[in-house]
């Protein structure tokens, strides 16, 4: 083997190692960044769907990926509650004054008429020990230079079996991110519309989500008064609480 063709392999197999180094160093700051240890905060949900126009207003409170609690403030949903707590979700009506537990395929389902699943709304795990990256290429996304990784699940156990991320290649921030079926339809898609530097980290507070299994909807979330990594008492996360 002459000379230079073995410096071209060796710089091939290089490149290809740091390709998988990158990928996942990139997934873990994007965790870095958008992983709270405990989050609080006031927040508008803009639901559009076949040319109606909902807004719902909450308070919310969340600790780590096993605790969280929402409370409705809105006219038409004031007093209407949600809970996480030992792995289980709890929803509290005022209207019939009683708890419901919310598991299995429920968990898919829309919350609060809105493109978010119960499972998108209180799921703060890493994407890290969920998923595996490759980074796929680079592209020009919203005038920003972005990673592109491509994501697949560790486990059955995961909605979304695969997803696709657009990653800032200065920032961290993730742009857009897509969410996948198991055979490749596109379930969902996201759009970050502002970005905040909180606790010295890079947060997304405004996003935009579409659930292409519903016809001409989309809800935009945004998030005011965020509160990062500060401790959070035990009794917000207590079934006293959810039903008072």
């Amino acid at each position: 083997m002459n000379s230079r063709l073995l410096v071209v392999l060796l710089l091939v197999f290089a490149a290809g190692v740091v390709f998988s180094q990158t990928a996942e160093e990139i997934l873990r700051r994007v965790d870095n960044n958008e992983v709270f240890t405990t989050i609080e905060y006031e927040g508008e949900m803009i639901i559009e769907h076949q040319g109606r126009r909902y807004v719902k207003l909450m308070k919310a409170w969340a600790r780590g990926s096993a605790d969280s609690f929402i409370e409705f403030t809105n006219p038409e949903d004031r007093g209407t509650k949600y809970l996480k707590r030992g792995g289980r979700l709890y929803m509290y009506s005022p209207d019939n004054e009683g708890v419901m537990l919310i598991s299995g395929h429920m968990l898919k389902e829309s919350m609060m008429g809105s493109d978010f699943s119960y499972e998108d709304a209180i799921n703060n795990d890493t994407l890290s020990s969920r998923y595996t990256p490759v980074l796929s290429g680079s592209e020009t996304i919203n005038g920003r230079e972005a990673w592109v990784l491509d994501l697949t699940a560790r486990g059955r156990s995961e909605s979304y079996p695969k997803r696709k991320l657009w990653v800032d290649r200065e920032t961290g921030d993730v742009l857009r991110y897509e969410l996948f079926a198991l055979s490749g339809a596109k379930l969902k898609e996201y759009n970050m519309i502002r970005i905040e530097t909180l606790a010295g980290r890079r947060f997304p507070v405004e996003v935009e989500v579409r659930d292409l299994l519903r016809r001409d909807s989309k809800t935009t979330m945004v998030m005011r008064n965020v509160i990062l990594d500060r401790p959070i008492p035990d009794s917000i996360f207590s079934q006293r609480n959810l039903e008072r």
